[in-house]
């Protein structure tokens, strides 16, 4: 299996951008579907976005659409997650997970990383 490692988050203005990125290990990493999710102390982890083996295809939650941007570079390993005008309600911990089988994008993933904290201020 895959491991994972998130990095990019910060602090930033409402309105700001953070641009996240997860760094996958191994040679097969064009072999997996790779999404983001986020999670608040307390609540559910929520999907937020997703894409497909050779990055043609990508799918969003309803609330990042227009906003939010995955992308992906199997020769780096990395799948990307653009973030713009970013709200308050944006803050989270957030996730990248990956999974072989399927085509959906989608979750379940089998493997996540450590996660990335992503505060926004008002």
């Amino acid at each position: 299996q895959v491991q994972l490692v998130e990095t990019g988050g910060g602090l930033v203005q409402s309105g700001g951008s953070l641009r996240l990125s997860c760094l996958g290990s191994g040679r097969l990493f064009s072999h997996y579907i790779v999404g983001w999710s986020r999670q608040t102390p307390g609540k559910e982890r929520h999907f937020v976005a997703a894409i497909s083996r050779g990055g043609g295809m990508t799918n969003y939650t309803d609330s990042v659409k227009g906003r939010f941007t995955i992308s992906r570079d199997n020769a780096k390993n990395t799948v990307y997650l653009q973030m713009n005008s970013l709200k308050p309600e944006d803050t989270a911990v957030y996730y990248c997970g990956a999974k072989r089988a399927g085509v959906d994008l989608a979750p379940p993933f089998d493997n996540w990383g450590q996660g990335t904290q992503v505060t926004v201020s008002s």
